[in-house]
């Protein structure tokens, strides 16, 4: 195992906690940005070490398609790659089977998917997906498992968590082969960079907490490195989605480090912390900066809105990040709706804001789960007044109340 997990410090569930990984030693709870084909669009690798990131997380579906995993490892690895010296994730390509579920045929096999490249058949299956993670090269890499969305209902659920088990015990029988000592000599292709690389399985089960209890059973007795919670964030309601998180994470061990896959709302963060889970990912901070939208403490700020084109404040004047720093809502105004370059600034302060913990409102769900997690959270709820999922719950397509100065109200 090339990991070393430590806890720091406790408040009943939550934890701090400390993740050494070969190429970074990293603080949690902490927020993973989505590098797809190993970039963060309009970003460097500098601008996102000066931010803080920790961990970035890599795609192993589309980084095959291109430029393809043999050639990444010949040329040293996606680290090397993409000229990040700290931590990489890759997922195991099973989310695909939710977001090209148009192109996807799932079997008991593995899935293939129709290229959206060029047309051509790819068939993934647990052990093509460890071979293609083992060549890029990530500290940490995960099993496939088969993936649906939390607001189908019927036997799919049960069929693709009893799936992720047989599918896990493939991805174990590939990495850890019969006889071998995962020496630095080793000379199987699957092999050869175990001493350098953590293997994580994926809970599934829907909202079943049967289904759920027994998948966490099956891969708490694999002692895997470390475990996700899968499967959420695909439009169940908030009282089930914490519900589950806090039966996953009770149930997980409380020496490895636990992964909620695909959450990125900043409050969602902060509950699924406060439930003892450890690391997160989403696209949702770079995708919304793209749309011409800045997180806030308060809510989301739409620079877009006419109201911004001669407000001279910063995005956030409690923000410490370069973007904040020089540059004004009404300049921004005007980048969003003309320039590329608005969509990377943006992008650099909502990562910058996604690495702090968010401040404002307290819907009743969090109160909920606060009482789970056990902590004590009466006088925020006493000075802010408790309402339904906030605005940053909510897709940006929905239509939403905003005052004069273009920040989007919480109500």
């Amino acid at each position: 195992m090339a990991l070393r997990f430590e806890i720091l410090g406790r408040f009943n569930r939550a934890r701090a906690a400390r993740l050494t990984l070969p190429h970074f030693t990293c603080q949690m709870p902490l927020f993973m940005p989505v590098g797809t084909q190993g970039t963060i669009k309009g970003l460097t690798t500098d601008q996102l070490e000066d931010i803080g990131c920790q961990i970035i997380l890599g795609n192993t579906y589309h980084l095959e398609l291109r430029p393809g995993s043999q050639l990444i490892d010949d040329l040293g690895g996606l680290h090397k790659f993409m000229n990040w010296k700290r931590a990489l994730l890759t997922d195991s390509g099973g989310f695909q089977m939710v977001s090209l579920l148009h192109l996807a045929d799932i079997t008991e096999e593995g899935v293939t998917f129709q290229s959206p490249v060029d047309g051509k058949p790819m068939l993934l299956t647990p052990e093509e997906s460890i071979h293609i993670q083992n060549n890029i090269g990530a500290d940490i890499i995960m099993a496939l498992d088969d993936v649906v969305k939390t607001t189908i209902t019927g036997p799919r659920i049960e069929e693709a968590m009893y799936r992720t088990l047989r599918w896990i015990d493939r991805c174990i029988a590939e990495w850890f082969i019969k006889g071998c000592v995962c020496s630095v000599q080793c000379s199987n292709v699957t092999h050869k960079k175990a001493d350098v690389q953590n293997f994580f399985g994926i809970v599934q089960g829907g909202l079943d907490p049967v289904l759920r209890d027994i998948c966490v059973r099956g891969l708490v007795e694999r002692n895997l490195p470390g475990y996700a919670i899968g499967g959420l964030a695909g439009g169940e309601d908030k009282d089930s989605f914490w519900r589950v998180v806090a039966q996953c994470t009770a149930g997980l061990p409380e020496n490895k480090p636990r992964y909620v896959m695909g959450v990125g709302y900043p409050l969602d963060i902060v509950v699924c912390s406060a439930l003892g889970a450890d690391m997160y990912d989403c696209v949702y901070p770079t995708r919304t900066a793209r749309f011409g939208t800045a997180l806030v403490p308060d809510g989301v700020l739409k620079l877009k809105q006419n109201a911004m084109a001669t407000d001279e404040r910063p995005i956030d004047p409690t923000c410490s990040c370069m973007v904040c720093k020089k540059y004004t809502r009404a300049y921004l105004h005007c980048l969003v709706t003309k320039d590329a370059m608005g969509s990377q600034l943006l992008s650099y302060h909502n990562l910058s804001f996604m690495m702090r913990f968010p401040k404002g409102d307290v819907p009743q769900w969090v109160r909920n789960a606060m009482e789970v997690a056990g902590i004590d959270i009466s006088e925020c709820c006493a000075s802010a007044k408790c309402h339904a999922p906030s605005i940053q719950e909510q897709p940006l397509t929905v239509p939403v109340p905003v005052d004069a100065s273009g920040v989007v109200q919480q109500n």
